[in-house]
């Protein structure tokens, strides 16, 4: 496919080295080995496994003289159990880096299976908060490549991960800037045969990321540029992929909305993300279904502090009306569009949830990003109006 989409095709270099477009998997070999990796462990997920876009990204590792192993033990939300369980597998490989092929799931157990594998402390000896990620030996890090089979996470541009911690059943961020992979393959022909309802899923999460990015009041005009672009992208190509799952400009220009969206959460993120993350790791929803259902709920109660930020997105993405409301509409129409439920109660998540999600999200590092301070009891009311369907 390259000859065919000759102005989607590019190579990028921020933030690390990306090669974008149609058909670039059969490059997979030369970037595994332009990142000083020989033996790679083949991180991916047991739906993929089995599937012919994994045997293809294998075959072409094959050609290029590249012993691989394939772990698949993966699940939707990772677990400790996921990681140690690749951890064995690189050690007993002897392999030397990792690919990470998948969605955000897989990427994250690569990235931390590649940070971990030489380390000696414990993974939450690595989480996000102060100077922990100083604690790493930097020496015996192995360097990933990451290939995105979804377009949401935006994991493959991250220099963190998330796993469950079994004894809170918290989602934790582990953090370490050598943990973004040296390359990129960035095809969006991989997601093809991604169903409609996953990719609305995840569309929804790189919408978040960047609406998210965008109401941080953090300093980042860098990540502010980025997210506007991202939100604009997925306005225009989400609804369109939904439809058709083989739009090749839909699927290219969501892949890069993905991207954009976790470059621009480098700014924060928000309330959403703090109330999705209790409701995967408690009751096993998927993190950007999840993100979509709540979006309007936490977009309705911080409105006042980012009225103006609402009013020139509203401006941007050249909708009807202006103002914050404008936008909110606008995120409404769009789920019902595409398929996202209303209620948290819809997918699963009660009022039973809400004694112990509500002090977990007032705990989640990307409380500290939303424009209103938010506490337990704070987070209590938002659950319960997301449960309810009360805006």
């Amino acid at each position: 496919m390259l000859d065919h989409y000759p102005s989607l095709i590019a190579n990028w270099s921020y933030p690390t080295a990306i090669r974008f477009g149609p058909g670039r998997i059969v490059e997979l070999g030369e970037a595994v080995k332009a990142a000083g990796i020989a033996r790679p462990l083949f991180v991916t997920d047991p739906g993929l496994a089995g599937l012919a876009i994994v045997a293809k990204a294998c075959e072409v590792l094959k050609r290029a003289n590249i012993p691989a192993a394939i772990f698949s033990k993966v699940d939707g939300n990772p677990t400790l159990t996921n990681l140690d369980d690749g951890i064995d597998a690189f050690r007993a490989g002897d392999h030397d880096g990792v690919v990470a092929f998948g969605g955000g799931s897989a990427m994250d157990v690569g990235k931390l299976i590649a940070f971990m594998a030489g380390q000696s402390r414990p993974v939450f000896d690595f989480e996000d908060r102060e100077d922990w990620w100083t604690r790493a030996d930097t020496d015996r890090i192995a360097p990933v490549v990451a290939v995105p089979t979804t377009a949401g996470t935006g994991s493959e541009v991250g220099r963190a991960a998330v796993v469950t911690d079994p004894t809170d059943h918290a989602k934790k961020i582990i953090f370490h800037p050598l943990m973004l992979p040296k390359a990129v393959i960035a095809d969006p022909e991989l997601t093809f045969e991604l169903p409609a309802r996953i990719t609305a899923w995840t569309g929804m999460d790189a919408l978040s990321h960047s609406l998210e990015a965008w109401c941080s009041p953090s300093f980042h005009p860098l990540g502010e540029g980025i997210a506007l672009e991202g939100m604009r992208l997925v306005k225009e190509w989400l609804p369109v992929v939904v439809e058709d799952g083989h739009s090749i400009e839909g699927r290219a220009f969501m892949l890069a909305a993905s991207s954009m969206g976790a470059i621009a959460f480098q700014k924060g993120l928000g309330a959403m993300h703090a109330m999705s993350h209790p409701c995967s790791s408690l009751r096993g929803t998927h993190h950007g279904l999840t993100n979509a259902v709540v979006m309007p709920y936490v977009l309705v109660h911080n409105r006042n502090a980012v009225t103006e930020r609402l009013a020139a997105l509203a401006r941007y993405l050249d909708l009807a009306d202006e103002g914050p409301d404008a936008v909110i509409s606008w995120v409404l129409d769009l789920r019902r569009r595409i398929g996202i439920p209303e209620t948290l109660a819809e997918i699963g998540v009660g009022d039973d949830i809400i004694a112990e999600a509500a002090p977990m999200a007032e705990r989640d590092p990307s409380t500290g990003g939303n424009p209103v301070p938010m506490t337990a009891q704070d987070y209590a009311q938002l659950y319960e109006k997301a449960i309810a369907g009360r805006l």
